[in-house]
């Protein structure tokens, strides 16, 4: 049995999880602080939906890929299923189309990129600080 969990990951080691600085977003009044920061420090909306398993394998990856610090820009999570009016005026205050993943990049009051998908792990984030 050693030698199988060997080869297909049955390690006992517990692997070290990467935290991000995530900052939750869940009220509509942050959506106005996000703006004013946003003249001086990128802010970042990654919107999740805690029930989808693309947005979960996405969010996997973004985590796993993640090189900005805390000193770059701020890191906003939005969970979708529990706060959607603020989704809603996500959508509708940066006039991007509601998708699920998305992430939003946020620079001087604007969206500056975004995308949704496997396609947000192709935003290098580095570009925008």
């Amino acid at each position: 049995m050693g030698l199988i969990n060997k080869l297909f990951g049955g390690s006992t080691e517990p692997k070290e999880e990467k935290v991000l600085p995530w900052i939750a977003l869940n009220n509509l009044e942050q959506l106005n602080a996000i703006q004013e920061k946003s003249k001086t420090k990128t802010q970042v909306i990654f919107k999740h939906s805690t029930r989808c398993g693309i947005s979960s394998m996405v969010m996997r990856h973004f985590v796993s890929t993640y090189n900005v610090t805390e000193n770059d820009l701020d890191l906003y999570y939005l969970d979708l299923l529990n706060y959607r009016e603020v989704s809603n005026e996500i959508a509708h205050r940066f006039q991007v189309m509601h998708e699920s993943p998305q992430l939003l990049v946020i620079r001087n009051e604007i969206v500056v990129a975004h995308d949704s998908h496997g396609a947000i792990n192709d935003i290098d984030l580095s570009g925008y600080i």
